[in-house]
């Protein structure tokens, strides 16, 4: 009995085992694929050897995460276009599941309001050269944006100093990515704050990557909250000099290591850390919260969060820290990028008019002067294509005969144009035509034949009287003499 009992236990203990097995959990049937870049031997420029190292360490962490990892390391232009094509190819045949992911570590600019990744060959003479020999930020992010994904992450270690002396009018650091404009389940995160500028580090790799391959290995913590306590590590380790940032647009909750990703689940709240998400919690919210903690705790709070809000209760409250003049810096360029990142977004002359009301001394005045004249020069020829665009309108849809006049629509599609036409079709009614052109008809009599077609008077025609009083006249006075002859020769000469 006790061998039928060992062999149906044994069977059981099998089909669990097979059941579990072939039962895929969500992290065995997501797909990971990493793009790793890391950018150090610049030709023109000196090297980043901290670049170089960066990305050898998150290719390590990244492997063990379950990432399939390509690493490319000192492309010139054509080169990282060809590893962000191939790699866009790798992530289309992967699938729908697929998250992707992308790190970059190198120089990094933004020239009017554009961030460009910096290829190795990168060998500028002026501004407009940026655009012909970088590589946009925005081309790798809707590259990949265009492809069915579970989730999209980005990292860029790119804010460091720009080393380029032909450049010197472009603006600090980088400016504002929002990935809620683009396409959802997209995640990127700086390494710095919008328009400030990342340190290389003194150790072996960047203050931000050190943070990164420190936070990211413990388990079970959604993206989300690996990137809050990466900034927390390095306002830390740069005495609030570096304060990394994230822009969030996910639909799915996303974890490095451990535990399994929740499907369709929405990310925490508070995920995004972005600064224009600020509206969910006010100065007034967040001075109730900090009153009464200590200075320290506080300042870890608000650095979490990286909003305008919290940074501005925190300075109201804690007027007296050593802190409080370095987040005072950081929030006024925060309000200044984010008024940056509006006026380019508008791109009209009264939203690079009211930066400059307010920010014309700043390190992108300069761009901000470029670009308002490009958008004069732009609308200059407005008004006169705007004068003239009713013009066809009004002809296509005026009647070109009384008998073909269309009957005016209740709602006209065009406010502006349905009243003229109404009014010419009124003024133009359908029989004044006929009056003004009538049809041909036999011409009137002129008015001295109306007298001769005037009913003759009774008795014999006119002609024949006068006729027989001529003959009368004429035979009498010439029976009597040779007077009546003079008076026919006279009447002859008359």
């Amino acid at each position: 009995m006790r061998r039928p009992a060992f062999r149906n236990l044994l069977l059981a203990s099998s089909l669990l085992a097979l059941t579990q097995l072939m039962t895929p959990t969500d992290a065995a049937a997501e797909a990971r694929l990493a793009l790793v870049i890391g950018q150090s031997a610049y030709r023109t420029v000196p090297e980043l050897p901290n670049a170089a190292n960066d990305a050898k360490g998150m290719t390590e962490l990244l492997g063990n995460a379950g990432f399939t990892v390509t690493t490319a390391a000192n492309l010139a232009q054509n080169e990282m276009r060809a590893a962000i094509s191939d790699f866009a190819g790798k992530v289309s045949a992967s699938g729908a599941d697929t998250v992707a992911l992308v790190f970059y570590a190198g120089h990094g600019l933004q020239i009017d309001g554009e961030n460009y990744l910096v290829p190795v060959d990168l060998d500028p003479k002026r501004e407009a050269d940026i655009p012909l020999q970088g590589v946009r930020l925005n081309d790798l992010l809707n590259t990949l944006g265009a492809l069915p994904t579970k989730a999209r992450i980005f990292m860029l270690d790119a804010c460091r100093n720009n080393p380029f002396p032909a450049l010197s009018g472009a603006g600090h650091g980088l400016a504002i990515v929002d990935t809620k404009a683009g396409a959802p389940g997209s995640f990127i995160s700086y390494s710095t704050s919008p328009g400030a500028e990342a340190e290389d580090g003194s150790g072996i790799d960047s203050p931000y990557t050190t943070a990164a391959l420190t936070v990211a290995k413990q388990p079970n913590l959604p993206i989300e909250e690996v990137f809050k306590r990466i900034r927390v590590a390095v306002a830390q380790s740069t005495d609030g000099r570096q304060i990394p940032w994230e822009s969030s647009s996910l639909t799915t909750d996303f974890r490095f290591f451990g535990g399994e990703s929740s499907g369709g689940q929405p990310p925490l709240p508070g995920a995004s850390s972005m600064a224009l998400a600020s509206g969910t919690r006010s100065v007034e919210d967040w001075r109730r919260d900090l009153q009464g903690k200590d200075a320290r705790a506080a300042y870890e709070l608000v650095i979490t969060d990286d909003t305008v809000p919290a940074y501005q209760a925190y300075i109201e409250l804690y007027a007296q820290d050593a802190r409080t003049p370095r987040l005072r810096t950081v929030l006024e360029r925060r309000r200044q990028m984010l008024a940056w990142e509006r006026a380019t977004a508008i791109n009209t002359r009264a939203a690079f008019e009211a930066y400059l009301n307010n920010w014309d001394n700043s390190d992108l005045a300069a761009t901000a002067r470029r670009l308002l004249l490009r958008v004069q020069n732009r609308n200059y020829a407005l008004p006169v294509t705007a004068a003239a665009t009713p013009a066809p309108i009004a002809v296509a849809m005026a009647p070109t005969c009384p008998c073909s006049t269309p009957s005016p629509p209740a709602t006209p599609v065009n406010p502006s144009v349905a009243p003229v036409i109404k009014k010419r079709v009124d003024d133009t009614p359908p029989k004044r035509k006929v009056v003004e052109t009538p049809p041909k008809r036999r011409p009137a009599p002129p008015p001295e034949e109306v007298v001769y077609e005037r009913a003759p008077p009774s008795g014999p025609p006119p002609g024949a009287v006068m006729q027989g009083i001529g003959i009368g006249i004429g035979l009498g006075v010439g029976m009597g003499g040779g007077r009546g002859g003079d008076y026919r020769n006279d009447r002859g000469r008359y």
